[in-house]
């Protein structure tokens, strides 16, 4: 059986890539913690839009966080360590690990991360494109054109 996408128009060229963006989705999503936030920040001088997101991750010290870019995917993640030599009368706050997973488009740029009062903040930097009108020269009888920019 074969499987039909979206974007298996013959129309639609050089989509494969956001084909396999949408498919990694489902394994992105995961349960919902740490919760999250995804802001705007709006645009900084030259480098186009900037977006934050935040975690939750009060507990987490430093060197239990670890942020990483892998194949365009942006990989938060957090192992707290057991302490053998506490007793716990009550135990509410589970040592609990995690890993969340964000889908980066194309030239998507990490910025950097922070780790203050129990919020992970990571910056993300959206490029500002430009639009470009190219005329396409058109040949006959074989010969070859080039293409040549407006």
């Amino acid at each position: 059986m074969t499987r039909v996408s979206a974007f298996s128009s013959p129309l639609l060229l050089g989509f494969d890539e956001i084909e396999r963006a949408l498919e990694r989705l489902p394994k992105a999503a995961g349960d919902g913690y740490p919760p999250y936030n995804i802001e705007r920040l709006g645009k900084t001088n030259g480098s186009g839009e900037v977006l934050r997101i935040t975690l939750a991750v009060a507990g987490f010290s430093e060197d239990e966080l670890d942020v990483t870019v892998e194949e365009n995917e942006l990989v938060i993640r957090g192992r707290q360590k057991d302490e053998p030599t506490r007793t716990y009368l009550h135990r509410g706050i589970a040592a609990r690990q995690f890993q969340k997973t964000f889908v980066l488009a194309e030239g998507i740029e990490v910025l950097g991360a922070d780790l203050k009062d129990g919020l992970l903040s990571i910056d993300l930097a959206r490029p500002q494109t430009e639009r470009v009108a190219r005329r396409i020269a058109i040949k006959s009888g074989g010969e070859s054109g080039d293409a040549s920019e407006e």
